[in-house]
């Protein structure tokens, strides 16, 4: 193999034609290693640190800047992002932290540019996702007082949903920021609540949207007796105060229910924290008398499910 300037050209040509080519993409970072091994101490003609780790930076920079376009035409290609944090990868290995905290602040500007233009672009989450946990990493390396970035990410999806409610990706964020986010804020039970579940139902007047109804049975299925949710946030709960929350949430949806009579996931939430209810206490809530009329409804607005409508009909009535 050749590991030569000329080479690299060739995979630049070749990649702006099809960044699908992930063989190019390896060769390429075959090329990059052999470049960074030629300013290693044992090289005669690298003379100190600086000269060494200043010829790795442009190295670096220059690629950095040769995938701009390239995400800006392919936007959801893998092996562009990939190749994108294999780069900052190679940085923090060859480089000094404060360099390397640098890069990693510019990639968090480029990927909040990136979902300005694709709010629900999943390769721009994941790797913000990323940029912003190697940023919290650094700033316990250099001593920073303040290493957490949880405050600010949670402001940053919340404005983002705000712009999209059907932003899967950002609710899926949230969903994975606020048990840390209530644990450095100490939050209370109560806080818990108000935080997890209100501003998720009523964030939508119409409350019509799928990512918002995943994103709120997420946080119901905290309250199941046997949680199987890792990340669950009202663990500390009463049994007593998790029906108390459940009951006030069904009534909530009943009076949700009111205009909007053919949202299929009131119907389906309000069985299943019924359900809960009847797990944490042994007895149906006051409202359970209308059960079969919300199976009925959600078998009409629903049929391509309805043996599941069915199925969950026949555990109600075994009592479960």
């Amino acid at each position: 193999m050749e590991y030569t300037k000329d080479v690299l050209s060739m995979t630049t040509r070749l990649l702006e034609m099809n960044p699908e080519y992930y063989t190019v993409w390896n060769y390429r970072r075959l090329l990059l290693r052999s470049f960074f091994e030629e300013t290693t101490p044992s090289n005669p003609g690298m003379e100190d640190d600086s000269t060494r780790h200043d010829n790795v930076r442009q190295y670096i920079t220059d690629d950095l800047g040769f995938l701009l376009p390239l995400l800006r035409k392919f936007p959801k290609c893998y092996w562009i992002w990939n190749y994108r944090l294999w780069l900052i990868a190679e940085a923090t290995r060859l480089l000094p932290s404060s360099v390397v905290y640098t890069l990693w602040q510019k990639e968090l500007s480029l990927v909040g540019k990136m979902l300005s233009l694709d709010s629900r672009n999943f390769h721009g989450w994941g790797y913000r996702r990323k940029v912003v946990s190697a940023l919290e990493d650094l700033s316990v390396a250099l001593g920073s007082k303040t290493t957490s970035m949880t405050e600010e990410e949670f402001a940053y999806i919340t404005k983002m949903i705000e712009t999209n409610l059907s932003n899967f990706s950002a609710w899926h964020r949230r969903s994975k920021l606020i048990p840390r986010l209530l644990q450095e804020r100490n939050a209370s039970p109560a806080e818990r609540q108000l935080e997890l579940v209100q501003r998720a139902l009523w964030a939508d007047p119409d409350s019509k949207d799928q990512s918002l109804w995943f994103y709120h049975q997420y946080l119901i299925s905290n309250f199941e007796p046997h949680s199987n949710v890792n990340d669950s946030t009202i663990l500390n709960l009463s049994d007593e105060d998790k029906l108390a929350y459940l009951i006030a949430q069904i009534e909530d949806l009943l009076e949700m229910l009111d205009g909007a009579e053919t949202c299929k996931w009131i119907y389906q939430r309000l069985l299943e924290m019924s359900l809960m209810s009847k797990s944490l206490n042994g007895r149906w809530p006051v409202h359970a008398s209308n059960l079969e009329i919300w199976i009925d409804r959600l078998t009409e607005l629903d049929p391509l499910r309805k043996g599941r409508w069915q199925d969950l009909e026949q555990h109600i009535h075994a009592g479960i």
